[in-house]
């Protein structure tokens, strides 16, 4: 059901079951969306329609032709095992490198090791903690924390990683103060810059939620740490980059960064730390910010996960009871919605939280 927060005014989105059509009408009543919802078999009535999923793999495509779908007007086998060259992280390790040789203003390293002595000298050599990134996984995913030396058990890790993917991605860890990210749409028109993401994820790089405000406001926010003109030029940097770099790729794609303390009051901004080759949370946060959000208003997109049966039903009741929804001119002006229907069985939750007049988060 979250597509129905990004898609296009009119656009089909496959969920089924009564639960879901009841939760649509009534958001309908009370938000300007004009989606409608089809199940999965439904599909071959629509053989000659475009299809945009999160993202794309040989198993999605299977299923879509199953269902009904004109095959000509999929990506074709060679077109995906592209795209997964695109997504490998070895991309943004070369292009952190080719952003820093361009303006000694940012910091971070990135390295690919293909080999595992060489990978084991430099983590003895290295000071400080290291993340170990696999180079093909998603965004906050596929980590390996070092507090310390490497252990024999993250050692046979790396070994696993490098006889299924080829490499291993390592990196300083940064003192972070703030994660965000540039959102992109690449077209036959060229790329389009969509948007700021200003995000937050957990110790283990996990993502949390979105602060949902205007690009002009996060702009604002991060300028109190680097200039607003290095952020201009960051990205005209990128999307001429990008386009140097995935000239065959056709859909949404962000580049996550982060700004870091380096020195007391010393800040500087790593410009490439993940490149996401798909829709992504930040483009949803986006997407519900502008269309859906009063202009005085700001809020909280957030991801939760309850483990217990019951718990995300009774959470988000309690929330609704102590928050309630207040909609001016079809907007949402304060208040909490769970943007995916919430039940006993519920383990995960997409929410907003909304507050009035730019209050902190």
């Amino acid at each position: 059901m979250l597509p129905i927060w990004y898609a296009p005014d009119g656009a089909l989105v496959i969920a089924e079951g009564e639960m879901n059509n009841l939760f649509l009408e009534e958001l309908k009543r009370k938000l300007p969306i004009n989606n409608s919802l089809i199940s999965l078999s439904q599909i071959a009535k629509h053989p000659n329609v475009e299809v945009k999923p999160w993202g794309w793999n040989p198993a999605l495509r299977k299923e879509l032709i199953q269902s009904g779908l004109n095959e000509l007007l999929l990506p074709s086998i060679s077109d995906l095992e592209l795209l997964r060259n695109y997504s490998g992280r070895q991309n943004a390790v070369e292009l952190l490198g080719e952003l820093k040789a361009l303006n000694p203003a940012f910091c971070g390293e990135s390295y690919l090791y293909t080999d595992i002595e060489q990978l084991l000298s430099y983590l003895k050599d290295a000071n400080g903690e290291k993340v170990l990134k696999m180079p093909y996984s998603g965004s906050g995913k596929g980590l390996v924390w070092l507090k310390g030396a490497i252990t024999d058990k993250q050692t046979d890790w790396c070994r696993r990683v490098l006889k299924m993917q080829g490499g291993v991605v390592t990196e300083p860890v940064l003192n972070k103060v703030q994660d965000f990210a540039m959102e992109f749409e690449m077209t036959d028109s060229g790329i389009q810059f969509v948007g700021y993401s200003l995000f937050q994820s957990a110790s283990s790089g996990a993502y949390m939620g979105n602060i949902l405000l205007s690009d002009t406001a996060i702009e604002d926010r991060l300028s109190k740490y680097i200039e607003r003109d290095l952020l201009v030029q960051l990205k005209a940097t990128l999307m001429s980059k990008l386009s140097e770099y995935f000239p065959h790729y056709r859909g949404y794609l962000g580049v996550d960064m982060m700004i870091c303390e380096i020195a007391e009051s010393t800040f500087q901004l790593q410009p490439c730390v993940e490149i996401n080759m798909r829709m992504n949370m930040g483009i949803v946060a986006h997407s519900i910010n502008m269309r859906f959000i009063h202009p005085n208003s700001t809020g909280l997109f957030s991801i939760n996960y309850f483990k217990q049966e019951g718990e995300a039903h009774s959470y988000s009741l309690s929330m609704q009871s102590n928050n309630p929804l207040i909609i001016e001119n079809r907007r949402i002006k304060s208040g909490y919605l769970a943007l995916t229907p919430v039940d006993e069985n519920t383990n995960y939750t997409a929410t907003v939280s909304i507050k009035q007049n730019h209050e902190e988060n």
